[in-house]
């Protein structure tokens, strides 16, 4: 598909026969001690109408035809760069405000390429479950904010997510999506895809209900109980709650067509296995060392549950 606007150099486009100096509609009148010049002036407005005119056209022509591929592949499996980024920019222009509720600019600026990749490897179906994280994680990260803020455990600046964030909650996501384009094996990243949403949801919700309905917290690595809200501990409320989500997700993956019943059930153990690690983990290490932030943890999280179910998915 050619979809170039370049087709009409205005300085060189040779305008049709009939608009010649002697065809052009414009009536020429000699202007007495300069000659023709009044005429030449005419003529040259006259081709930079037509040129004009020709760009427009052009630039008509190459809207419509870009109209007509995104409309004849936006359903397909995989409908690469060019929907997904057509598409995604469309969303992301009507839906500001909404995406303002959750992020940040600068967030939404680097979410935009995340929801680009995905929606071009991984289709329509892929796309909803990314937006299916963004609104349930926003949700539950706002759920009783008043108490959280009062018993300071609650996220930053009212849960709105930066630029780390975004790549923290997708970099594995990113990454199965850009290899999925590169080398053309779908179904295996897809379940990596999945996995890695499905891990960061689930603790996501765990960690936000723990903080809000978590009755008594144990840290992962002593199960000693601790505060509401420390680094690595968890509640029997939120562990409930995040294999709640896990399942969720992975039940609306399987309706979207993204995993098989087989991968359904390896994107849940992914993801609850995951989900622990980085209790364990944000528990044994990250108080101790500085440069060890949640986002590099999430990271850490998401790229173990997108690994364990890709490997599992190739047994």
């Amino acid at each position: 598909m050619n979809l170039s606007v370049g087709s009409v150099n205005a300085s060189t486009h040779r305008l049709p026969s009939i608009y010649s100096h002697s065809g052009c509609p414009f009536q020429y009148r000699k202007v007495p001690g300069r000659g023709c010049m009044g005429q030449q002036g005419k003529k040259r407005r006259c081709e930079s109408s037509l040129r004009a005119s020709a760009v427009s056209f052009d630039v008509a022509n190459s809207a419509s035809q870009l109209f007509e591929h995104v409309a004849s592949t936006v359903t397909e499996p995989h409908p690469g760069w060019l929907t997904g980024a057509v598409l995604n920019s469309g969303v992301f222009g009507f839906g500001y405000k909404v995406l303002r509720k959750g992020l940040s600019p600068l967030g939404i600026a680097n979410a935009w390429f995340l929801g680009a990749s995905v929606f071009s490897a991984f289709g329509l179906g892929g796309y909803i479950l990314v937006c299916l994280y963004f609104i349930l994680g926003t949700l539950v990260t706002k759920l009783k904010i008043k108490q959280k803020q009062q018993e300071g455990i609650a996220e930053a600046k009212s849960g709105e997510r930066g630029p780390a964030s975004v790549w923290g909650s997708g970099i594995a996501g990113i990454a199965c999506a850009l290899l999925a384009l590169y080398t053309g094996q779908y179904e295996m990243l897809q379940v990596g895809f999945v996995a890695s949403f499905a891990s960061k949801l689930c603790d996501t919700v765990s960690s936000e209900i723990g903080k809000a309905y978590g009755r008594t917290t144990y840290l992962a690595t002593t199960f000693k109980t601790v505060p509401r809200g420390t680094e690595g501990a968890v509640s029997l409320e939120g562990t409930l709650a995040g294999l709640g989500a896990a399942l969720g997700f992975a039940a609306v993956a399987y309706a979207a067509n993204q995993v098989s019943l087989s991968g359904a059930g390896i994107v849940v153990g992914a993801a609850l296995l995951a989900n622990f690690f980085e209790s364990y983990l944000g528990a044994a290490l990250q108080g101790r060392m500085e440069w060890l932030s949640n986002d590099l943890v999430n990271m850490v999280q998401i790229s173990l549950a997108a690994a364990m179910a890709i490997g599992a998915s190739t047994l």
